[in-house]
Parts: C-alpha cells; sequence; structure tokens
C-alpha cells in the first residue's frame, strides 16, 4: 500500500499544490493510512536533517554572491562586454543575450536570476532593435538553462551532496556541456537570421579594438569570479562552501569598493531576497531528503531497478530510455527536487552498468536543466513572460528551435563521456 504515494504525489502536483507541500503530504498520508506512526515522525524530522549540512551551505552563499553581482551593475559590464565580442554579426543583440548568459552563469549559478537579470535588460532592448517580443523572451528563456550547467551550480552541488560525489569534479565536468548549449544556441540563432533577414536586425558596426579593451576592462572583475572559485578549489585552497562564501566576499569588494554601483543602504534588501530564494531551495532539499526516506521505505527504487533492467541489459539502450524519462519528469518537476528523488534510484542502476557516476550526474543534471525551459511547467518560461509581458504559450512555441538544439546537446553529452569528463580526468579527480 505505501508505494501509493508515488502517485499521490502526482497527483497532488497536477491540482497545484507547491512542490514543497506535495513532497511531504503525499508519503505522509500513506504512512498514516498504513500506521506506521513511527516512520510519520522520522519522515518530518529528515526534512530539518536534509537542510542541515555543511556542503548545502553553499546554496544560499551563491545566491547572495549571485545578487550583490546583480544589484553592483555587474549584469551591465558583462552585457557591454558581450556586445564587444559578438554584437557586430547579424542578430547580434541576440548573440549578446546568449553569450551574457554564459558569462553570467559563471556568477550566480541560476536559470531564475539569469532570465531575470538579463531579460529585466536585453528584452526591452531586442524589442527596440525590431526583434519580436517572444523571440527575445525565448532567446533569454533558452539560454538561462546554461545558469545551472557552468559552474558554480546550484543543482550540482545537490547532486554531489545526495549521491556523494565530489563537488569539484561536477563543476568540471559542467563546463564544456555548458559551452556546447551556448555555442549550440548561437548556430540555430545565426539560421533564424539568415533564413529571416528581414525579422533580424541587420549587422552593426564591428567595435574597434580599443573599444573591446575598454569593454573587457569594465568586465575583468566579474570575470573573475569564476576563476576565484574553480582555481580556489582545484588547488586545494578552500572547499566548495568555503569558496561560496569567498564569492560574497569577493562580490562585496567589487560591488562597493571598485565599481562602487553598490551601497551599504542596499544590502538589507540583498540579503533579504538572497535569504528568500535560498529558504525556497533549501526547504524543497529537505522535503525531498524526507520523501526519499519513504521511496527507500516502499522498496520502489529496487522495482523500479528490476523493470528498467528487464527492458534491456544494453546501457546504450537504457540511456536513450532514461534521457526520455528526465525529460518528460523536467517538465513538471523543478531540477532540485527532481535530482534528489531520481538520482539515489538511478545512479546506482547505471554504474552498475559501467556508466561513470560523474558522467551520469552530468546527463541528469544538464537533462533536468533544459526541463526549465520546457512546457507547460518550466520556471524559466514564467519568469520569462513575468519579464516580458509576453504569454507562456507564445514563448514556448517560439523556444522549440532553440530546444532542439539543447536535446541535440543531451545526446551528445549522453554517448560522448569524454565530453564531460576530460576536464575532471585532467585535473584529477577521476
Amino acid at each position: 500500500m505505501l508505494v501509493w504515494f508515488l502517485p499521490l504525489f502526482l497527483l497532488l502536483l497536477m491540482v497545484g499544490l507547491p512542490v514543497f507541500f506535495a513532497l511531504l503530504a503525499a508519503p505522509g498520508v500513506m504512512l498514516w493510512l498504513n500506521g506506521d506512526a513511527k516512520d510519520f515522525v522520522l519522515l518530518y524530522r529528515n526534512t530539518y536533517n536534509g537542510m542541515d549540512s555543511f556542503p548545502l551551505m553553499a546554496i544560499p552563499f551563491f545566491m547572495l554572491a549571485g545578487e550583490m553581482m546583480n544589484r553592483g551593475g555587474i549584469t551591465l559590464r558583462l552585457v557591454e562586454f558581450a556586445q564587444a565580442c559578438v554584437g557586430h554579426f547579424r542578430a547580434g543583440l541576440a548573440q549578446v543575450n546568449i553569450l551574457s548568459s554564459m558569462l553570467f552563469a559563471g556568477l550566480s549559478g541560476s536559470a531564475v536570476a539569469d532570465t531575470s537579470a538579463l531579460g529585466s535588460m536585453l528584452i526591452p532592448a531586442m524589442e527596440k532593435e525590431g526583434y519580436t517580443r517572444r523571440f527575445a523572451a525565448a532567446v533569454t528563456a533558452a539560454s538561462s538553462v546554461i545558469g545551472p550547467i557552468i559552474p558554480p551550480s546550484g543543482i550540482m552541488i545537490i547532486y554531489a551532496y545526495v549521491m556523494e560525489q565530489s563537488v569539484a569534479a561536477l563543476f568540471l565536468a559542467g563546463i564544456i556541456p555548458g559551452a556546447l548549449v551556448g555555442i549550440g544556441l548561437m548556430i540555430v540563432t545565426n539560421i533564424i537570421a539568415r533564413r529571416n533577414p528581414d525579422a533580424m536586425p541587420a549587422l552593426k558596426r564591428r567595435a574597434t579594438w580599443p573599444e573591446k579593451g575598454r569593454a573587457s576592462l569594465k568586465a575583468f572583475f566579474p570575470l573573475m569570479t569564476p576563476v576565484i572559485i574553480l582555481g580556489g578549489i582545484l588547488l586545494g585552497w578552500f572547499t566548495p562552501t568555503e569558496a561560496s562564501a569567498v564569492a560574497v566576499a569577493y562580490a562585496a569588494l567589487v560591488s562597493l569598493f571598485i565599481l562602487r554601483e553598490m551601497s551599504w543602504r542596499d544590502l538589507p534588501d540583498i540579503l533579504g531576497k538572497a535569504a528568500l530564494i535560498s529558504s525556497v531551495v533549501l526547504l524543497l532539499v529537505g522535503a525531498a531528503l524526507a520523501f526519499k526516506t519513504v521511496v527507500a521505505l516502499s522498496h520502489a527504487p529496487e522495482a523500479l531497478a528490476e523493470f528498467i533492467l528487464s527492458l534491456s541489459q544494453n546501457p546504450l539502450v537504457l540511456l536513450l530510455l532514461i534521457n526520455l524519462l528526465l525529460f518528460i519528469v523536467g517538465m513538471f518537476l523543478d531540477a532540485g527536487p527532481a535530482i534528489i528523488i531520481l538520482g539515489p534510484i538511478l545512479g546506482p542502476i547505471f554504474v552498475e552498468l559501467g556508466v561513470d557516476p560523474v558522467h551520469f550526474a552530468i546527463i541528469m543534471s544538464v537533462n533536468l536543466t533544459v526541463g526549465l525551459a520546457t512546457p507547460p511547467m518550466g520556471l524559466v518560461l514564467f519568469v520569462a513572460s513575468s519579464v516580458s509581458g509576453e504569454r507562456v504559450e507564445t514563448i514556448a512555441k517560439a523556444i522549440l528551435p532553440f530546444l532542439a538544439v539543447e536535446i541535440l546537446v543531451i545526446f551528445l553529452i549522453t554517448y560522448v563521456p569524454p565530453i564531460s569528463l576530460a576536464l575532471p580526468r585532467f585535473f584529477g579527480f577521476l
């Protein structure tokens, strides 16, 4: 009877109950009906225990660093740098949007922060230049999924915590896949521009070398953030959690004293926003870990593993099926809870079949991250809709060519393991 909590969980999501409450209510109801009072108490105790973790402290620190960077005028400097690099291409402002997302990913690690910060700036600018609002919103939503792939990444911190993997290895493994997604989106944008030249603004003047130099100097300190984070971790100067605290200190130094775009009066609002976003993420992590406890008690993982292995013993076929499953899950469930629920179920199965655990982590993380931009429940679609004023359905139609290239990158990552494993192996993490 206990296994019925899974359909109940899906039903609660379908009727609109927030994910946090559905994660606790579904197993709680079934434990109560099953008469497991002891396990019922354990469920809610594990909600707190799931959040009480040193590695997870990196999430609020990285959120805070991202908020400081955004308030400190760093987003504008990244956009100016991207404009100097690719603004002269056809559909140049769309290309600037994508490149800015790649650069911003190294600061925030959040798709929602990317969509909100860059979208509020670039969507009106693109519309003013002659782009349709739906295209501008679609480009912003599609490129924002790069945020959680290129380090620092909140969902990779969660995966490493749940699956006991190295955060540094996952960070390194995400760099090339994230770059591939960005390059793929730029290629698609170029193809769309060539096929519809009347709908895309004409080429702009190429930035001169002095202009590029000035833009690079303005962006130098922001772009040093991921270098400091990854460099410090790889050199053994600090742990990923300590690196997140260093990122906050560096963001405060740059925003308050170097760029001077942020004042001390801004700090209460910045701290409040970072605390609100972090609390949502950590509550979901705690509830999902409690949910995982009941998953283990129900023996659902063993049953699912047996079912998956009955379909085929070929890892390549099973990876295809799992990618389809994750893609569907990503349409309805946020990446963090999905990783915590499905990671412990699916990860061991594929490790037994010979798939490297870091490789599978990237497959899962990228797939579920792309789900953030996938209709009908993609979170960044709703954020892009809020920022642009365009309807979600309209953005969902316009984003389809970009989703196609992101799905292609997922399959490249799946069937060409060196894409993910080359950097971790080079730095000695494998």
